[in-house]
């Protein structure tokens, strides 16, 4: 039975040996073939970070192309909510002014551009009626102005 253990211990010795000899022989290869092994490590590295920064740029680009869209439909949708509200709050005043007897915008730019026609047409009357004045040589007693008090003027 002895020589049974001694050839087991033989074997788990010759076994050892040989896995400590493979792993003496991996670090050998692995010292002269490491140096190749690494860039090539590096390489196949650099193309997955390429490839994962150009994902993660067209999934911010469409994010903010998404965002973008939100953006302006949120502000049409408010600029639309405004201005239904403006038309509204306008209305309501211009019918408080009516009721109230004020006139509206269109009746005040009535008014003065018949206020402008009239001033237009005094001037070209003044400028006419001088003319005459001068002309007739009206004596000087009637040109100097009344010192009675008209009704209506304020003097």
């Amino acid at each position: 039975m002895a020589s049974k253990d001694d050839d087991k211990t033989d074997r788990i010795k010759d076994s050892a040996q040989q896995i400590w000899l493979a792993g003496l022989g991996a670090f050998a290869k692995m010292q002269q073939e490491g140096s190749k092994a690494f860039e090539a490590l590096v390489k196949d590295g650099i193309g997955v970070q390429k490839k994962t920064q150009q994902a993660a740029e067209e999934t911010l680009a469409q994010a903010q192309a998404r965002m973008a869209g939100f953006a302006s439909e949120f502000g049409t949708k408010a600029a639309g909510g405004w201005g239904k509200l403006e038309t509204i709050f306008e209305d309501r005043v211009a019918r408080a002014l009516e009721k109230l007897g004020m006139p509206s915008a269109q009746e005040v730019a009535a008014l003065q551009a018949r206020v402008e026609a009239l001033e237009a047409q005094l001037k070209r009357k003044n400028a006419t009626g001088a003319g005459r004045k001068t002309a007739a040589r009206t004596p000087p007693e009637a040109a100097k102005p009344s010192r009675r008090h008209k009704p209506g003027s304020q003097a």
